[in-house]
This record gives C-alpha cells, structure tokens and sequence, in this order.
C-alpha cells in the first residue's frame, strides 16, 4: 500500500485511467447542441409539474420565495424579528439556507409565486443536466437518454424537486463535486465545499462522500490519499468562519441536525413528516425504478470482466449511503434515486461500450430498448407529480386572516399561532406581525422546552382560559387557529379575556381583552 499524506507537492491526481482529465471533456457543436436541447427537456417537463396548479408544491416553499423577497428588499442579512421565542429569535438567528436564499432573489420580481415556480424549473433542470455532464465525463454511452431516466426512476424524487427549497441546488452541487472529484481536479474542492457550506448545513453528507472516495481509492489503488478530504475539510472550515452569521451558525448546527439524526431530543416532539421514514412497500411504490436501477448496477459490476474501477465504486458507496439515509427519512428520497441512476449508468459503462464495438446491432437495440423502458416511465411520474401539486395545500391558506391581521394590529405586535408550520402561510401572507412558533417544533423546544410544552399544552386544549397566559407569558394579544384545534377553539370561546374578531374557511382569529398585564 503507498501512503499518500499530505505534502506541499503533492501530485493532484486522481482517474486511474486519465489522470490528467480536464474538468471539461471535450465540447463540439453536437455535443453543445445536446446539452442544450436536454436541459430544455428537462426545463420542459419540469414546467408541466410545475405549472399545474397556482400552489406551490411545499408548506416551507412560501417561506424561502418571501424571505428571498424581504433580502431583495432590505438586504441580504435582514433582522429577523418574527420568532422570537425560538432559536431563529433576531440574536441568534442563522439563515442556514443563506445562499439558496441570494439565488432566489432574481425571481422575487413581479408576482413571487410566479417567480418561484420558474426557479422551480431552473434550478432542478440545471442539477438534472449536471447528472448528464458527471455521466459524459465517465464515457457513459447515451449519457442523454441515463439523464432523461431521471424523471423515471421515482414519482417522490419529482415530488421534492419541484418544491421551492434548496435540495435541487443541493443536488446539483453534489454532482458537480462528484464529477470534479472524479475528474482529478481535487483543488476545486475548496471553493465548491465553500459555497455548499454557505448554501446548506448539510455538509456532514458532502464530508462523508469525499470520505466514500478516499476509502474506496485506498481499496482499489493501495493509495491513501488525504488531499480530497482536506481540501474539502478546509472549504467547510472557511465556510462556517468567513460566514454572515458566524458563530450563530455554529451553535444552530447542532442543535438542527445533530437532535434530529441521533434522536437526542424528546421523543414526544412530532417533527415534519419528511424527517421520518417511509415504510417499506411505500418506497418500492415510488421509487421501484431507482431501487432497481441500484441493483441493475450491481448486476452490472458482476458482469464486468475488470474489476471495479473508482468511479463506479464511489458511486456504488454514494448510492448505499443516501440509500441507508433514506430508511431513516424520507427526505433523502430527493437523492437516492439521482445516485441510484448514476451508478447504474458508470457501472454498466464498460460492457455498453465494449458491446458497441463489437456488435453494430446494439447501436439500435440499446437505445431503443431504453426508450421503451424510459418513455412509459416518465410520463407517469410526470402525471403523478402534477396530481399531487394540483392537490397541494392552497397558497390562499392563511390570505384573508393575514390582511385582517395586517390592517387591524400594529406593526410587530406578536401573534400566538396554534401549529408551528402554520407559520410559512403566515409570513407569505404578512410580515408585519411577529409569531410564536414555526419551520419546526424543536426551534422553540431548544430556546425553552418549559415554554415549548406550555405552548402545546395550550394549543391542544388543555389550559383552561388560556387567554392571560398567551398574554402574559408568551406577549401576545392576538391568535390565530386553523378549524381543526376544536378543543383549543372550546376554550377560547369559554375564557372570558379572548374574544373572536375574524373567521373564514381556514382560521379564526381571537383577541386577548382584559389581560393582567
């Protein structure tokens, strides 16, 4: 085994069979022209789910798209003054999204639901077309029509790219570090682990791949190569130090992923529905074609005459690891299919290419029998997807409370909201209030668990005349309750210092009179 630890001149080297491969592989007029008409394949079918229906396709989407707006308008590094009974309260407030949050801005022009649904075509069909280049760069043959697979391989993966949040962007990052990391270009990793530092506080996932890469070449080529997790190590670093919100995001870190991925937080706290797995025969439901796709690649490996090679091996290591991630939650289904697809593709690479030299039939009956697994595939995911943007929460949820809100208190005066991701509806709607709870449950439960557990105590109907406590407590003179709380809305109507003012289809408003201040 050669032990390769760092040293100034060290040799930046990485494809056993090209070293010295270009970031780029070499472009023509054909191959610009494929790039082009794919990307606008992907802008396209993207646009059929996108464009369905006016809502947009997650409760958080009307958040991220609103904040980019208020950045627009009151700078990149705003106040953040509407939580403050949580740890995102303005002291310690950390826009862990930061980046995505800056990319969003340019569509928060004009209508910003519009403007959403277009960087909700833009930026997953630009991620989707970075799989197309990883592929190209591994001499995968008929990259374009692996990369059409895309939109085949699982209806839930579609579900999570057309939301307006920052796993496309997460994604595309990803796939543009793989293909500079298999690419030799070990430098780059820098600056890239940089800007994802500043884009999402999910770096741990890009720490592990970067370390699936080194322990696969240690396996494969007896070279313990350092270089590519120190690079990357020192982007994270640099990111997390030279940061708008440095050392807010420190502290935030931990308390937002580490709580949730080892369950050290109480376990009566219900989290978002994405933090929590599917069962079994559900993922075989919406991601069958990605599952087999990771086995077709396995079988693949079995078939190849050489052993495996790095990229397939790191693909292979990536693919199991957002795999085992998305047995412990369903969000990471906005991954394992992408890596399943990619691995299956650069597994199969050899024998494809040693066939089409071979047999001058195959040059037909592989892309046509593609085509014919391809085609039936995507249209249904694509149905599926647009059925259930058409049957997502209305963007109206929350509208004509809000302005009732907006035109009857003043500006900053707090309001006791009865579930904590009713708070996205309500900020879309109107920022001129502030709230009581939002974008997730252990934010108030870490600020002050005894508050935390008054709070749903309350909102659950518990408390009799709550109205005082809101008041006194938590600083509120104004609530707001969707219809569905029946045992809270029982004990509003009983205490004799809350009175409703407002009522429609979605919610009820009530106001504290009379409260010992």
């Amino acid at each position: 085994m050669k032990l390769n630890l760092p040293a100034l001149n060290a040799p930046q080297t990485s494809r056993a069979d090209n070293p010295r491969a270009g970031l780029i592989a070499r472009l023509d007029w054909q191959t610009i022209l494929t790039g082009v008409a794919l990307w606008l394949s992907f802008a396209v079918l993207l646009a059929v789910i996108q464009f369905a229906s006016p809502n947009l396709a997650g409760n958080d989407d009307y958040f991220h798209i609103r904040f980019a707006q208020v950045m627009r308008e009151q700078g990149l590094r705003p106040p953040f003054p509407w939580l403050p009974l949580t740890i995102l309260n303005e002291a310690d407030y950390y826009d862990h999204h930061f980046l995505y949050h800056v990319l969003l801005v340019p569509f928060t022009f004009g209508n910003i639901l519009t403007g959403a649904k277009i960087a909700g075509v833009i930026y997953p069909a630009t991620a989707f077309f970075m799989g197309w280049v990883l592929l190209r760069g591994q001499k995968a043959p008929y990259a374009a029509l692996w990369a059409l697979g895309i939109f085949a391989v699982s209806e839930a993966f579609l579900d999570r790219m057309v939301m307006i949040r920052v796993q496309s962007v997460s994604l595309l990052m990803l796939l543009l570090i793989l293909h500079v990391l298999l690419r030799g270009r070990h430098r780059w990793l820098l600056p890239l682990a940089f800007i994802y530092t500043w884009l999402y506080d999910a770096f741990p996932i890009l720490l592990t791949i970067i370390g699936i890469y080194v322990v696969m070449r240690w396996l494969l080529d007896s070279r313990f190569d350092l270089w590519p997790l120190l690079y990357t190590v020192l982007g994270v670093m640099l990111g997390l130090v030279i940061n708008p919100y440095f050392p807010n995001d420190i502290t935030f870190i931990y308390k937002h992923i580490v709580a949730k991925l080892f369950d050290i937080t109480d376990a009566d706290i219900h989290v978002g529905n994405e933090w929590y797995p599917y069962e079994t025969w559900t993922i075989v439901e919406n991601s069958g074609l990605a599952l087999l796709a990771f086995a077709a690649g396995t079988f693949g490996l079995g078939f190849r005459r050489e052993r495996m090679d790095i990229p397939a091996a790191v693909l292979w290591g990536v693919a199991i690891l957002f795999g085992l991630l998305l047995f412990k939650s369903r969000r990471f289904v906005e991954y394992f299919p992408a890596f399943a697809l990619m691995f299956c593709a650069v597994a199969w690479q050899p024998l494809m290419t040693d066939w089409l030299k071979r047999y001058a039939i195959v040059a037909f009956i592989l892309p046509a029998t593609m085509i014919v697994i391809l085609a039936p595939a995507i249209w249904f995911n694509v149905q599926e997807a647009r059925e259930g943007l058409i049957d997502s929460t209305p963007y109206q949820r929350f509208g004509q409370a809000s302005a009732w809100l907006k035109a009857n208190t003043p500006p900053g005066s707090r309001v006791f909201n009865t579930d904590w991701d009713d708070f996205t509806w309500l900020f879309f709607h109107n920022t001129q209030n502030t709230y009581m709870h939002g974008l997730d449950p252990t934010y108030m439960y870490e600020y002050n668990p005894d508050l935390y557990w008054l709070w749903r105590s309350i909102t659950r109907g518990e408390v009799e005349n709550p109205g005082q406590i809101i008041y006194n407590t938590f600083g509120a003179s104004y609530v707001i309750t969707d219809l569905n709380h029946d045992r809270f809305l029982g004990m509003a109507r009983a205490d004799p210092t809350m009175r409703e003012v407002y009522r429609d289809d979605y919610a009820a408003i009530f106001v504290v009179t009379g409260a010992v201040g």
